[in-house]
């Protein structure tokens, strides 16, 4: 079996980014220095959705599933840097060459490594090969939209256009599953500015967890998986979940029913 890695980020504005980017004084806080560049999305754009290459990645959220075991948590400790957190996803690509699965991924979570690991230097080989190394890669890549080596499900489902795209929250529900709980992505930086990171790191890890689910309804129903391969990869991730710590995963377990999927 390919080994699959399902990824999710969680981002916050990349702060010394933005006094560096537009020379604000030193006298601002963090908080103001964030609002003004909200402030300043928002006149241009009409959303305060800032810029992909300004985001501070402060989560790495993976679900690893291999021929023996389903894994899912966040890579590194909360004390970790940024450099840390995307060397340590491109080494698992680096170490693995597993099958890349996410929910936005080609529109938000790998642009922002990539710009995030230029500004850092961070090394990723493999996962820019695309044949120069692995004639495999010619043909199959992570970097190609239509390759497989990536699968962007959100970006698939929708058949590569942005007006079909669906919420990964609602269509979780509406398959069974449990869907975001406790928290959403707007509620990331009031949460990081609380301290309150390890709550969004267990957000993160929620999160791959419904897309692997969604992943998996995706391969039932274009014939990869049998209605008893679903079934048997459903109750591995439960089964999985229920020996991890964490409220977040008894809360999880909680809200996905017996029978839900």
């Amino acid at each position: 079996m390919t080994p699959v890695l399902v990824f999710d980020l969680e981002t916050v504005p990349d702060v010394a980014g933005l006094r560096r980017v537009w020379s604000l004084p030193d006298s601002l806080t963090d908080a103001e220095v964030a609002q003004a560049a909200f402030d300043r999305r928002r006149e241009k754009t009409g959303s305060d959705f800032l810029p992909l290459h300004l985001h501070r990645v402060v989560a790495v959220g993976c679900l690893f599933r291999d021929g023996e075991s389903v894994r899912v948590r966040c890579l590194g400790n909360p004390e970790d840097d940024e450099p840390r957190l995307i060397a340590d996803f491109f080494k698992v690509i680096e170490r693995h060459t597993p099958t890349l699965v996410s929910w936005n991924g080609s529109g938000f979570d790998l642009p922002v490594l990539h710009y995030r690991g230029l500004v850092h230097g961070i090394q990723a080989p493999r996962y820019w090969d695309m044949g120069d190394d692995d004639r495999d890669f010619r043909f199959n890549n992570y970097i190609s939209r239509y390759h497989s080596r990536h699968t962007d499900l959100m970006d698939l489902l929708a058949l590569y256009n942005g007006r079909a795209s669906a919420p990964l929250d609602e269509l979780s529900r509406l398959c069974g599953f449990p869907g975001k709980l406790g928290m959403d992505g707007s509620q990331v930086w009031p949460a990081f500015r609380e301290g309150r990171l390890q709550e969004i790191r267990d957000y993160c890890e929620t999160d791959v967890a419904n897309t692997w689910l969604l992943y998996c309804r995706f391969q039932l129903m274009r014939g990869v998986f049998t209605p008893e391969r679903f079934q048997a990869e459903l109750a591995l991730l439960r089964e999985s979940l229920g020996r991890l710590p964490g409220e977040h995963w008894r809360q999880y377990l909680a809200a996905w029913p017996q029978g839900g999927g």
